[in-house]
């Protein structure tokens, strides 16, 4: 069996945990790093339930050390890397005038050095491979930004214009950069809403739902596929309409 080896970084949280589960169920021949920090319940148990196919990695993405010791662990044990998901994120909501300047540099540590560190770090073994798909997960609020997110929406858009200028470098080598907006998702973030905020959220989408995260997970297959060769560079957005 020719494993593909694939790293999914915040890979304990709902989105995480959905993208694992379908490269999981994609193909035999996938084989899923699964990127975390602290929290490690729901990797575990993944990994338990398939054993051979999944490995947690101890990652701190906004450590460029720790990328290059999980770089070190994965090629150690493949000799290449074929899809990174920059997925992990860190959110600090508050009005920008009584912001603290620690949650400003803590939520762009995250969302978006994180992304620059992991880019840089499988960037030797990708361009040396002449392929590889990074998927970035952005944000719908670094094109739509929220009041009270001033941190997380400059470090999302941050995000979105990284992916665009690393997609017109290595393209020529091969290797796809894009990067995917999810707007309101089920996750363990909108279960913290109270059932007011939730209503007025839903309300203000097209749809009148949130999305699922199998539904985010299945454009990270897409872009990560041999069918989506010819696009990077691009930024989609899954929003159910809201922009």
């Amino acid at each position: 069996m020719n494993l593909r080896p694939i790293l999914i970084t915040g890979a304990n949280g709902g989105l995480g945990i959905a993208m694992a589960r379908s490269f999981l169920a994609e193909s035999p021949d996938n084989f899923v790093w699964l990127g975390v920090h602290q929290r490690r319940n729901q990797v575990e148990k993944l990994a338990a339930e398939n054993p051979g196919r999944c490995q947690l990695v101890v990652l701190d993405v906004a450590d460029p050390a720790s990328w290059q010791a999980a770089m070190v662990e994965i090629l150690a044990a493949h000799a290449r890397l074929e899809v990174l998901v920059n997925n992990a994120g860190a959110h600090a909501d508050a009005l920008l005038a009584q912001m603290k300047p620690a949650s400003w540099s803590r939520v762009l540590s995250v969302n978006l050095d994180g992304v620059f560190h992991g880019c840089q770090a499988v960037m030797p073994a990708m361009i040396s491979q002449h392929r590889g798909r990074i998927i970035n997960i952005a944000s719908l609020s670094a094109v739509l930004a929220p009041p009270g997110q001033t941190n997380y929406a400059a470090a999302k858009a941050g995000v979105v214009a990284l992916t665009q200028s690393l997609a017109k470098e290595v393209a020529r080598i091969g290797l796809t950069v894009n990067a995917i907006c999810p707007g309101y998702i089920d996750t363990e973030a909108t279960a913290a809403m109270d059932d007011a905020t939730r209503l007025k959220a839903q309300s203000q989408i097209p749809m009148r739902r949130f999305g699922r995260p199998e539904e985010v997970a299945a454009a990270v297959l897409f872009l990560a596929g041999a069918q989506a060769s010819y696009i990077t560079g691009s930024v989609l957005k899954i929003d159910g309409g809201i922009f």
